[in-house]
């Protein structure tokens, strides 16, 4: 009989998921729970090419993983003969305690709650959905997998800040990462794809939210973010890297409270602050708009601050690899911005790095060479499935 893994990437106000099989990669149905707690809801649920689209009231998590099953039972396929062996759920923060999946007990629960402070926009979120589909699926084993595990790998001298180092211990400080799941699917991925284990590459995990790490020999050797999906590189909202004195600035001259400026650098942020947009093709409208020149050149320097923070980090991990074999773009803008693509790679041209223009036209959904054979350091675009990630760690798990 086929094993499936129940997928469940539950947010604040949503739920995303996918019923997968592990060793094909097949996603045979997938939906998402949207507008949770808002006057009106929306579910969309996908099973072999038939889509069903619904609006009503969507209360709280618990009605809306009611209704994901409803769908199931509804549309299919019927999760009672589907094979599911596992229920798989996304956590971001795994503190110090995960560098793996776990099996999902009271204690690992609370554990979990009690990383909340470090991810509070995700973990709480993470709880609701985990609590709920224990509740409503307790025959069937649930396995968490984190976003900051593959980093515990992390050698002390990038997981440790040069912070006070009592105080570190006593509040947990230290490097944790994020995209853990994709960053370790798509190194792993690229060494079958290439067909060798002892790489020196680099990854960048380009969407939203955003981060790059090193990998050696498939083990990771630094990476972007930190303690907190803040550090790093420009994003959609966040600053990334920015001097930690700036805080200190805005409290005492602009009068600015913690959690303002908490806000300013999460939300009011990135690419956000800097051009009014979030989405990477809008900003690209603006720096190509030939009526509003004063816009365009605002434009034009964001996206110069986006490429060169990518650049500096490109130059930063070459030399902690010792060298560099594969630069590997995935996630939204990795896969689908080819000129963020080309213009990272024309920054690289004076050491040997050159893009074929014609394979990195478009948008690249499949695992796609897009260097030319001359080139120093091999370009690749490979699409990131950590729904496939999470389904194949549950599935290891057990």
């Amino acid at each position: 009989m086929t094993q499936t893994v129940l997928v469940i990437n539950s947010g604040s106000s949503s739920i995303k998921y996918q019923l997968i099989n592990p060793e094909t990669g097949d996603a045979i149905a997938k939906g998402i729970v949207e507008r949770i707690g808002e006057e009106l809801g929306e579910i969309t649920h996908t099973y072999a090419g038939d889509v069903t689209s619904e609006e009503r009231a969507i209360p709280d998590h618990e009605v809306g993983m009611r209704e994901v099953l409803r769908l199931f039972d509804e549309k299919g396929p019927a999760l009672s003969t589907a094979g599911i062996v596992a229920v798989g759920h996304r956590v971001v923060q795994g503190g110090k305690y995960f560098a793996g999946p776990a099996l999902i007990t009271d204690e690992v629960r609370n554990l979990i709650e009690q990383l909340c402070p470090m991810a509070p926009l995700h973990n709480p979120a993470h709880l609701k959905g985990i609590d709920v589909a224990r509740d409503l699926m307790s025959d069937i084993p649930h396995v968490a997998v984190f976003d900051t595990a593959f980093f515990q790998q992390l050698p002390a001298k990038t997981s440790t800040y040069a912070l006070n180092a009592q105080v570190a211990e006593t509040y947990a400080v230290r490097r944790y990462g994020a995209h853990g799941t994709s960053h370790q699917f798509i190194s792993g991925e690229v060494a079958k794809f290439l067909g060798r284990d002892d790489l020196k590459q680099i990854v960048m995990h380009l969407g939203n939210g955003a981060s790059v790490s090193a990998v050696k020999n498939g083990q990771p050797i630094d990476t972007s973010m930190g303690l907190t999906p803040l550090e790093g590189l420009v994003m959609g909202t966040r600053t990334g890297d920015i001097d930690p004195a700036v805080v200190f600035h805005l409290a005492r001259q602009g009068g600015m409270s913690i959690d303002e400026i908490d806000h300013l650098f999460n939300k009011e942020s990135g690419m956000k602050g800097l051009t009014g947009e979030t989405d990477m093709r809008s900003v690209w409208k603006l720096i190509h708009n030939d009526e509003d020149h004063e816009t365009q050149a605002k434009a034009r320097v964001a996206m110069d601050i986006y490429i060169n923070r990518l650049l500096k980090y490109v130059g930063s991990y070459t030399a902690e690899l010792g060298g560099l074999d594969v630069i590997t773009f995935t996630a939204g803008i990795g896969e689908n911005d080819w000129n963020v693509r080309r213009e990272l790679a024309e920054a690289l041209a004076p050491f040997g790095v050159k893009i074929d223009l014609e394979k990195n036209d478009g948008r690249i959904g499949e695992p796609r060479i897009i260097s030319t054979p001359d080139s120093s350091v091999l370009l690749l675009v490979y699409p990131t499935n950590e729904e496939l990630a999470i389904a194949q760690q549950a599935l290891t798990l057990l």
